[in-house]
């Protein structure tokens, strides 16, 4: 899963599209004027080979002298970013707020006050209207900069109105802040870890939450403070396994956009994401009709050409589809059928190997491996689950290493090696020691598959029953839950009881559910 590094300026070129490598050209060339500038020429060669490699580039272009290479690379690098500004700030709000920011500075060193607040008055109704605070403050430090050297109006009203707006969005942002840092507080906290494991780690995360919560009137609150406020939430009672609350305020975040339609399109970022995790909500809670519903919209959003000049929101809809349709497929007992979006998945890991993080592929492994755990292709499943333990470095989702192993180990049993067994589950218990993470679920597994050698076959179903019985005894605990958030265990071992395909009786209780 480690990337391979490679040069900035070499990602950056790769990166761009036919219409963005045309627009380069024409730009380079104006500003330029000369069809063999050495920049271009540089361009040219990075653009045409497969893999970074200076001595290639520099036999492909004789012209380009070794010892300008790297200062021509850095002039390269801002040119290609200026002409993407040029495109960009057609579709991205405030790049162009930025622009005009600008022009306002290029006036005011010029002299031309009133001209340069005229542009800042109107660029701070447009912030205000499309919730940039920062962008508002810095608007209005630099009207007071103006004001404070030239008067244009009645000093002691303007002043105060000034001073009343700094401090009001200063308000704003201050709690917006303590907002963002505690869901991103928590949200690290879940990609290490996951799901809380015992009174303990629920103890340690309810007081953090509680500490770092400021006071707050929701209707008061401005729409970033309600987006980070929601956000905030939906970690919290994410990680403690609350997931009707998660759903309700995953919810609430979504229709917030919804009520604020021009806001999708300006933060739509912040819009998918909260879409995504009102489907995971949803999925843990088994809301079957409301999570096809968004799943549907979600959908439309990747197949639609609204944001196809964003290649970052692009990636974020591919990811958060293809990981919401998987969680589709197992909802439905569709295990089999969900083999199909595999080598999609996999292209995708692929297309956006620079952009994608390691927190995803790991899940994305981890799901595969289910559905083919779930299709009974147990030898692809332990493929895709290697890909997981055979990572050095555990410390991110630490939850996910740990059920990783514990369904290696049931997809072995499976295949009947029963001679890699004893070694795999002493292994697997000294991870699970190791990592903290062994609790009643697996404890009762790994002492199950212990004693798999010495199960007479006529009473192997009896042991699949009682082994069952003490699951659903162990799942009335708290924080137990997490064990079947990962793995359906009791599924399985009831297709085992009942001699039949373990997605059949998912597909049953499904069907059982919604009718």
């Amino acid at each position: 899963m480690a990337k391979q590094e490679t040069d900035p300026l070499f990602q950056l070129i790769k990166s761009l599209t036919k219409a963005e490598k045309r627009n380069f050209k024409l730009y380079a060339r104006r500003i330029n004027g000369k069809e063999d500038s050495k920049f271009i020429t540089l361009f040219d060669v990075m653009d045409d080979v497969d893999v970074y490699d200076e001595k290639v580039i520099l036999k492909k272009a004789p012209s380009l002298i070794p010892q300008q290479l790297s200062n021509l690379k850095s002039h390269l690098y801002g040119q290609v970013l200026k002409s993407l500004r040029l495109i960009h700030i057609n579709y991205d709000y405030p790049i162009e707020v930025r622009e005009q920011i600008d022009y306002a500075r290029v006036l005011y060193n010029k002299g031309l006050y009133k001209q340069s607040l005229r542009i800042l008055d109107k660029l701070k109704q447009k912030a205000a209207e499309n919730n940039e605070e920062i962008l508002q403050l810095e608007i209005i430090d630099f009207e007071k900069l103006i004001e404070g050297q030239y008067i244009t109006r009645s000093i002691g009203n303007r002043a105060e109105e000034l001073v009343n707006e700094s401090r009001h969005v200063t308000k704003i942002i201050a709690k917006t802040q303590e907002l963002s840092n505690l869901s991103i507080s928590l949200y690290s906290l879940y990609i290490k870890l996951g799901y809380v494991r015992n009174e303990e780690d629920y103890r340690v995360v309810q007081h953090y939450f509680k500490r770092n919560l400021p006071d707050y009137e929701y209707d008061s609150l401005s729409f970033n403070e309600k987006v980070y406020l929601c956000q905030s939430m939906v970690w919290y009672y994410y990680i403690v396994q609350d997931f009707v609350k998660c759903y309700r305020y995953a919810d609430r975040w979504v229709e917030l956009f919804k009520s604020h339609p021009a806001m999708i399109k300006r933060k739509p970022d912040l819009y998918i994401k909260g879409l995504h995790n009102l489907l995971a909500a949803l999925f843990n809670i088994q809301h079957y009709p409301k999570f096809a519903e968004n799943l549907l919209v979600l959908e439309e959003l990747k197949n639609s050409t609204l944001f196809s000049q964003n290649e970052n929101i692009q990636s974020l809809l591919s990811f958060y589809y293809y990981n919401d349709k998987i969680n589709l497929f197992f909802m439905e007992g569709r295990f089999t059928e969900g083999l199909v979006i595999v080598p999609d998945v996999l292209e995708i890991i692929d297309k956006f190997d620079n952009k994608i993080d390691s927190h995803r592929v790991l899940l994305f492994y981890y799901k595969i491996a289910c559905l083919y755990f779930g299709s009974d292709d147990n030898k692809n499943a332990v493929k895709y689950l290697n890909k997981i333990i055979n990572l050095k470095d555990v410390s991110l989702r630490e939850d996910i290493h740990c059920f990783a192993r514990i369904l290696n180990l049931i997809a072995h049993y499976e295949m009947g090696n029963s001679d890699l067994l004893e070694y795999q589950i002493k292994s697997v218990y000294r991870f699970l020691v190791k990592m903290d993470n062994l609790q009643g679920v697996q404890k009762e597994i790994i002492k199950w598959l212990r004693k798999v050698p010495g199960m007479l076959p006529e009473n192997i179903k009896k042991e699949f029953q009682a082994l069952k019985e003490r699951l659903e005894e162990t799942l009335k605990q708290p924080f137990e839950l997490r064990a079947f958030l990962y793995l359906d265990i009791i599924s399985w071992l009831e297709s085992k009881i009942d001699g039949v395909p373990v997605q059949l009786v998912i597909r049953r209780k499904f069907e059982e559910r919604n009718g």
